[in-house]
Formats: C-alpha cells, structure tokens, sequence
C-alpha cells in the first residue's frame, strides 16, 4: 500500500473529528440523562406527595367542619333529652350522616330504638376502643367498623350526664359532598383518587384503569386508613416521559451527527475541488507560458534572420514575412482568449450583435491557419449551404469561438489530417460543425471538456500545447447568443464540434 495523500490523511482525522467528539457527547448524553432520569423521577414522586399530602389535608378540614357542625347540633339536642323523633329529623338534615348511635355510660344503647346485625358488629367495635379514660378525657376517636367510617366522641346530656354519641358517615354524601367539591376541580394529567382501608376507590376523577400509582397519602383524622393515592394515566407516567426525552435527545444527536459529516464531505470536495483548481490554474499558466513563447521565439528567430541580411531571395523574405504574420495572428489569437476569458470570469464581456452573413465569417477564420493546414498537410473541405440567412452574432465573438475549434482540430489531429467544416440549416437553426479524424475524445470526458482549464487526462494529449479555455470560451460564446454547442467523437475514430445559433 503506497503513502496517502494530504486529502486521504484529511479524510481520516475529519471522520476521528466527527467520531471522537460525537461518541463523547452520546455516553456523556447518556449518562447525564440517566442521572437526569433518576433525579426528575424521585423529584416528580415527591412533588406528587406534596400534591396528594394538600389533597389530604383539604379533604380532611372539610370534613371536620361538617363534623363539628353535626355534632354542636347534636348537642343542642340532647340537652332537651334524647327524643328519637328529633334526633331522627336531625339525621335526616344531615346528608353525610348514615346512622346515629347513643350510648350511656354503662354501655346501654339509647338510640336508636332498633338495630340489625350491621349495627351490632358496630356496637361490638365501638365499645371495645372506648375506654373509661375516654369517658373521663372526652375528645373524638375514629374508627373503622365494619366497612363503616365511624366517629364516637363524649357529649353532654341534659342534667349534664355523658352521652356517648357515634356516627357512620355515608359514602355516596361524602363522594359528592366532600370529595367532588375538594378534588374535581382543574385540569390536570394526574388522576386523583380517593381509597378506602381495602383499596379500593371511593373517588376517582378519571378511570384507574391501566394507570400507574406514584404517590399515596393517608388522612390524619376523620378517614382513618383511607388514603388519597395519585395516578398517572397509561403513556404520561415519568418513564414514559423520560422515554421520550431519551428519543428527542438521540434523534438530535443523529441529526447533529449528520449535519457535521454532511459538513465534513461537502468542506472535503470543496477542497479536492479548489486543489484540483488550483492545479488546473497552475498548469494554465505553464501552458500559456509555452504557447506565448512558442509564436515569439519563431518570430524572433525569422525576423532577427531578416535583420541579419541572410536572406537575399525575395521569394523567401516573402515567406518569412508571411510566417511572422501568422505566428502573429496565432499569437494575438491566445492573448485575446486569455482576456476574453478573464473579461467572462469578472463578468465584463460584453457583444455587439449586427446581422452577419456566415460564408465570409467562416472562410476568413479557415484562411487565418491556412499557413499550419498547409504546412501539416490537411486535406481541408469548407462547405457553407446557399441558402444561409444572415444571423444575428458578434463576428470577432464568433470567428473566435470559430477558431478555436479548428485549433483545437489542428493540435489533435493523429496521423489522419483531415479538417471540415460545414454550415448549414438544420431544425431551424444554424449550424456550423467543426470535424476532424483525429484522436476522438473518451465519452466520460465529454461532459468535462467545456469546463474551464480542463484538459483530457491521457497521455496523447498532455505533450500537446493548450491553455484549457479555448472550449470554455466556446460555449460560453455560443449561450451568450442563445446557443449551445455540442460534441460527438469515438477514441481514434475523430472529433465533430457543433456550434448552434438561432435564426433572426
């Protein structure tokens, strides 16, 4: 395996600039994420039991201020005496009220006159957690009894006698009455739910199935063992929540990834397109260095001939004047492709568009290398059609355009010399061609050979001298006047260039 070159070395420490980074950046992604994770899930549970903790505790200050209203009526009536007929309006004026129960101290039950077994298993419970120290201490004691919610505390009767009283609390009031009002109000993800002692729920605002419970609260007082629990319905739990981030986190990342290589391969061809660029340039410069001293030298060498007398023949001074007028004109030939191309890279080129007649345009341009056609022995054909309106071009422009090609046909022309050139009408436009049975040019060239300093890479052609914008300022002449300019040639077997110029 030989050296790598500058761009190769280039290409592998972008691609470790890209990785390196790029792998950095996803673990330490990754782990902060997982940390990040860990910290927003504890944070979310704990803000859910600060949540469900409030939750309690408005339940909890509503439902003593019925309570204790219950009760001061209560004991506004039973300083009259215990009357079951007004004790049975007073607990029917009490919606969370489900059953009342007075006993005296000795346990006796005072009220009501009847009783089922429900009420029994109530009365067994009841008993057993009050105490003669309760008897002594008063205060209030909740319990549960059964399925029931039950409240007991001491009051007085009239003559001042102790009276236990206790209540069971009914749920449905306590769902509407308490519940709805506490919890059903605002909008929000979590579900707000309210359990009893087996779990089962008293309240809920939204339906639990599926859901997943983050946080419980029990009630300090009135629902002994209920709890308030929070839920996060299916798809908005926490994981779920960081789940997505994880998604968005990665797909940004693949996106920035993306971008950098896109980045990195379109900087890379920038810079193999400026180097080859740059090797193009200089290789210009070498080839019009060569064709400027090419004309020169022979211009020198025949003039300083002339100078020296040596030539006393006037058939031969002839000659040479006639040489050191062509290299002349080939010389002026370059030197205006080179400002010409230098005028259309700035932008400066300018036409002076006159209707032209072609016959004359295209025989001049012919007759300018009649000197090299000769000298090289080209078999040369020129066939301009009778019928060729006038067009409407800039001359110089395109007697320039004109010139290169045969140049160009001259300068590749292999064993075969031969050179035609031909206009005619054809789909209605003009069209002037340019063929040669030359060296031909590959097809996968074609396409780049109107580019500018482009010259084909096979070694037939690199020996031949050239400036490379000899067909750049071709087609660059021919669009100019609404044209284009084409190319059909097979390796060996010649070259046909067609200049295409509208009518009018």
């Amino acid at each position: 395996m030989g050296p790598r070159s500058p761009l190769t070395r280039f290409s592998l420490f972008g691609l470790l600039a890209i990785v390196v980074p790029a792998a950095i950046v996803a673990v330490l992604g990754y782990v902060s994420l997982r940390q990040w994770a860990s910290s927003a899930e504890l944070l979310f549970r704990e803000q859910a039991r600060d949540m469900a903790a409030m939750a309690a505790e408005k339940v909890e200050m509503l439902l003593r201020h019925a309570e204790e209203e219950f009760l001061a009526r209560l004991e506004t009536e039973l300083a009259s005496g215990v009357r079951a007929a007004a004790l049975d309006d007073l607990v029917t004026q009490a919606p969370l009220v489900d059953r009342l129960y007075l006993f005296d101290r000795a346990g006796e039950l005072l009220y009501p006159a009847s009783w089922t077994g429900e009420d029994g298993r109530i009365f067994a419970r009841l008993l057993a957690e009050v105490s003669q120290g309760f008897w002594e201490r008063g205060g209030r004691r909740d319990l549960i009894a059964g399925d029931q919610v039950v409240l007991a505390t001491v009051l007085k009767s009239r003559g001042g006698a102790p009276v236990l009283a206790a209540f069971s609390l009914n749920v449905e009031a306590l769902r509407r009455e308490i519940l709805e009002q506490t919890l059903g109000g605002g909008e929000s993800s979590t579900i707000i739910a309210v359990v009893d002692h087996l779990g089962r729920p008293v309240y809920s605002r939204q339906p639990l199935e599926r859901a997943e419970r983050i946080a419980a609260v029990g009630f300090r007082g009135g629902l002994p063992t209920w709890r308030v629990a929070l839920y996060q319905p299916p798809g908005v739990s926490p994981r779920e929540s960081v789940r997505r981030q994880v998604m968005v986190f990665t797909v940004a990342l693949a996106v920035l990834i993306v971008v950098i290589g896109a980045g990195i391969v379109t900087t890379y061809r920038l810079m193999r397109r400026e180097t080859e660029m740059a090797r193009l340039k200089s290789d210009f410069v070498a080839n019009v260095s060569h064709d400027l001293k090419t004309p020169l030298s022979v211009i020198r060498m025949f003039g300083e001939t002339l100078e020296m007398g040596r030539v006393t023949d006037a058939a031969a001074r002839q000659e040479y004047y006639r040489v050191i007028m062509r290299e002349s004109e080939r010389l002026s030939r370059l030197i205006d492709n080179v400002l010409d191309f230098s005028r259309i890279e700035g932008g400066g080129r300018r036409y002076d568009m006159v209707p032209t007649p072609l016959e004359p345009l295209i025989r001049e341009t012919v007759d300018a290398f009649a000197y090299p056609l000769a000298q090289q022995g080209f078999k040369v054909e020129v066939r301009v059609a009778p019928d060729l309106p006038e067009v409407n071009v800039d001359a110089e422009a395109i007697g320039q355009a004109l010139g290169n090609l045969v140049d160009n046909a001259i300068k590749y022309s292999g064993e075969r010399k031969s050179l035609a050139v031909e206009a005619r009408r054809l789909d209605g436009r003009i069209a002037i061609s340019v063929a040669d049975e030359g060296i031909g040019i590959p097809d996968p060239e074609q396409g780049k050979i109107f580019e500018k300093f482009y010259r084909a890479g096979r070694s037939d052609t690199q020996g031949r001298r050239g400036s490379g914008v000899g067909l750049a300022l071709v087609r660059h002449v021919v669009e100019a006047h609404g044209g284009r300019v084409t190319v059909e040639s097979r390796p060996g077997a010649g070259s046909r260039f067609t200049l295409w110029l509208p009518v009018g």
